[in-house]
């Protein structure tokens, strides 16, 4: 599967963005979903994820009660809605996807979009 995300810019602390992330093949709906994020300087870093199904997403801490997950299988696409920006929010946000929700959630899935970069301003 290829994956293409979309959706960043530059916003100010208190706002709001929405990341897109297109996926091609036909088996899109077979694969778990998730965002990861890395920082200037820093690790990437876990930040959302859903299952095939869209039940039960789960949340890194750091963004939980801000940040939505969705998806769209019948689009073949992956929604980040981000609400109340943080500085520390910004980072290049990436979407990646494998078969296995486990490996999601580790941040080691098979595949990986190219990277939209979110910066938010104080």
């Amino acid at each position: 599967v290829q994956l293409q995300a979309s959706g960043g810019g530059l916003v100010q602390t208190g706002g709001s963005l929405r990341l897109s992330c297109a996926a091609s093949g036909r088996t899109f709906g077979s694969y778990a979903m998730g965002w990861l994020r890395q920082a200037p300087g820093k690790e990437r870093e876990f930040v959302t994820a859903i299952g095939w199904t869209g039940v039960s997403p789960y949340y890194a801490d750091s963004v939980k009660g801000r940040f939505t997950i969705s998806r769209d299988n019948g689009k073949n696409m992956v929604y980040l809605q981000m609400n109340s920006l943080r500085p520390e929010d910004t980072a290049v946000y990436y979407c990646a996807a494998d078969t296995k929700y486990t490996k999601i959630l580790r941040g080691v899935g098979d595949y990986w979009g190219q990277g939209t970069l979110v910066t938010v301003s104080s």
